[in-house]
C-alpha cells in the first residue's frame, strides 16, 4: 500500500481553483454524491506493530468451494504478518507466516498481493493454488488450496529453488525494488498459467510462467518484461512525471486480467489505469487518469512530502491518487465491470468490461459504515470480487475490500482489515 502523498494546503487550494475555473461544467456532474453500500461483516483488526506481528492488511482473493459454496474462503495478505484465511463470516481459519530470511540484516518476508490459479497442473494432478508476491524476498510463493485439511486449507508448494523475480542478489533484494503487485492469468489457447508481477518503485512488469516440478512443487520462469512510461508529454507541450522521492518511478500495484480475452488492466498509482495484452506484447493504452495527472510537484527532503503546483487541468475526473486495487465482475457474453479503488477519496470507480465499449465509465460508489461498530472502507488498497453464488451468506456474490483505516478503540496503533460486501448491493446501484 502506498498512502496518498500529503500536499501543502495552499498549493492544493490553488490547484483546485484552476480546475474549477477551467472545467466547471464537466466537473458539476462528477461532483454529485456517489451511492453507498455497507459491509455485511469485517475481519478482526490487524496491527502493524511489534505487538501485532507487523501485520498490515493489503490484498484479498476469493476462493469458491464448488462442492460446498458456504465453505468458500477469502485468502488475504498481511505483509510481514504473512497470509490470513477467512471463512464467509470473516472469521480467521488459518494464518500462514511469511518466510524468515537468512541473515539478521536481510529484509524480512513480506506478502504484498495475492491471486488464484484454478486447476494448475501439478505432478499429482490439477489443483487450485494461491500465488502471492513476497516483496521482502523478491519471490513468488505458491500455496495449494485443500479444503477441509486439518490445520488450515493452505499448503506451501513453492519450489525451494524458485529464483528472485527482479533482483540479481541478496544485496539488491535488500534495496526492496522487488516483486510487488500481482495478477494471475491462464491462457485459454495453451492452458499455460502465468503471474504478472510489478516491481516496487519502478515501472516494470514481468510475465512469469508458473511451472510444476516432479517433486510436486511450483517454480516459475520469466517470459518477458515491459516498462510502462515514467514521464508523459502534456497537451501544453511540457513533460511531466509524478512527484516522488528521488530515484523512485511511478509504480504499479493493482492489476487484473480478463480471462475471456487476455486483457491486463494495470493501475499505475499516480498516473491512471492502463489496458494492454496480458502477454506484454502489445502497446499499452491509458484508459483513465487520476485527477492529479499533470500536476507539477516538488519533493521536500525534510518533510518527505510533495508540494503541488497549479493544476493544468489534464487529469481525469473519477480517480484520486493512488489508483489501487483492480478487480473484475464477469458476466455472460462479455458483460461485466472493472472496479478500481480510488484511494485518495475513499471511492470505487466502475468501468465497462468490454473493450469494444472503450471501457466506458459507468459510475461509482463508496463502502460506508453499516452501524456504530461496523465501519466502512477508507484508503482502500486491495479489492477482490466474485460474481457467483456463495451459499446462503452471499447468494449474489461477494466483494472484499481492504480498509486502510480501521477504527478500533485503540486509535494510536496503525490498524487495517477487510470488509465483506454483498455484491448484489453494489450491482443494484450501477
Amino acid at each position: 500500500m502506498t498512502p496518498p502523498r500529503r500536499l501543502h494546503a495552499a498549493s492544493v487550494v490553488a490547484a483546485a481553483l484552476v480546475v474549477l475555473t477551467a472545467a466547471a461544467p464537466q466537473q458539476a456532474q462528477a461532483a454529485r454524491p456517489l451511492p453507498s453500500v455497507t459491509p455485511r461483516s469485517e475481519t478482526a483488526t490487524l496491527y502493524d506493530d511489534e505487538a501485532g506481528g507487523n501485520a498490515n492488511a493489503d490484498d484479498p482473493a476469493i476462493w469458491r468451494n464448488a462442492a460446498d459454496p458456504d465453505r468458500s474462503l477469502v485468502i488475504a495478505t498481511a505483509k510481514e504478518g504473512g497470509l490470513r484465511v477467512y471463512d464467509l463470516d470473516a472469521r480467521q481459519v488459518q494464518a500462514v507466516a511469511a518466510p524468515s530470511t537468512g541473515a539478521p540484516d536481510d529484509a524480512p518476508g513480506r506478502f504484498n498481493n495475492v491471486d488464484l490459479v484454478h486447476g494448475l497442473r501439478l505432478s499429482g494432478g490439477r489443483a487450485d493454488v494461491a500465488v502471492t508476491t513476497d516483496r521482502g524476498n523478491d519471490r513468488l510463493r505458491v500455496y495449494r488450496v485443500q479444503a477441509g485439511r486439518p490445520g488450515g486449507p493452505l499448503v506451501d508448494v513453492t519450489d525451494p529453488g524458485a529464483p528472485p523475480v527482479f533482483s540479481a542478489d541478496q544485496a539488491e533484494i535488500n534495496e526492496q525494488r522487488t516483486a510487488y503487485g500481482l495478477a494471475t492469468w491462464t491462457d485459454a489457447r495453451t492452458g499455460r498459467s502465468y503471474a504478472l508481477v510489478s516491481r516496487r518503485n519502478q515501472t516494470r512488469l514481468a510475465l512469469l510462467e508458473l511451472t510444476p516440478t516432479a517433486a510436486g512443487t511450483v517454480t516459475y520462469r520469466t517470459v518477458r518484461t515491459l516498462d510502462l512510461p515514467s514521464s508523459f508529454r502534456l497537451p501544453n507541450g511540457r513533460t511531466w512525471s509524478p512527484c516522488a522521492e528521488p530515484g523512485e518511478l511511478p509504480q504499479v500495484e493493482g492489476m487484473v486480467v480478463d480471462p475471456a480475452n487476455g486483457v491486463l488492466y494495470a493501475g499505475q498509482e499516480d498516473v491512471g489505469i492502463w489496458r494492454l495484452p496480458a502477454d506484454l506484447t502489445g502497446t499499452p493504452k491509458l484508459i483513465d487518469k487520476v485527477r492529479e495527472y499533470g500536476v507539477p510537484g516538488v519533493y521536500d527532503e525534510k518533510t518527505k512530502e510533495c508540494a503541488a503546483g497549479a493544476d493544468p487541468g489534464f487529469g481525469g475526473r473519477r480517480l484520486a491518487a493512488d489508483v489501487e486495487g483492480l478487480t473484475l465482475v464477469t458476466g455472460r457474453g462479455g458483460d461485466g465491470h472493472l472496479l478500481a479503488s480510488s484511494q485518495g477519496d475513499d471511492t470505487f470507480a466502475v468501468y465497462d468490461r468490454e473493450v469494444d465499449e472503450h471501457n466506458a465509465y459507468e459510475g461509482g460508489f463508496r463502502v460506508s459504515a453499516a452501524n456504530a461498530t461496523l465501519d466502512g472502507s477508507e484508503q482502500c488498497d486491495g479489492a477482490a470480487v466474485l460474481n457467483a453464488p456463495l451459499g446462503r451468506r452471499f447468494p449474489r456474490g461477494l466483494l472484499v475490500v481492504q480498509d486502510g483505516r480501521d477504527t478500533p478503540a485503540d486509535t494510536e496503533r496503525e490498524a487495517t482489515g477487510f470488509k465483506f460486501v454483498d455484491l448484489g448491493s453494489v450491482l443494484d446501484r450501477l
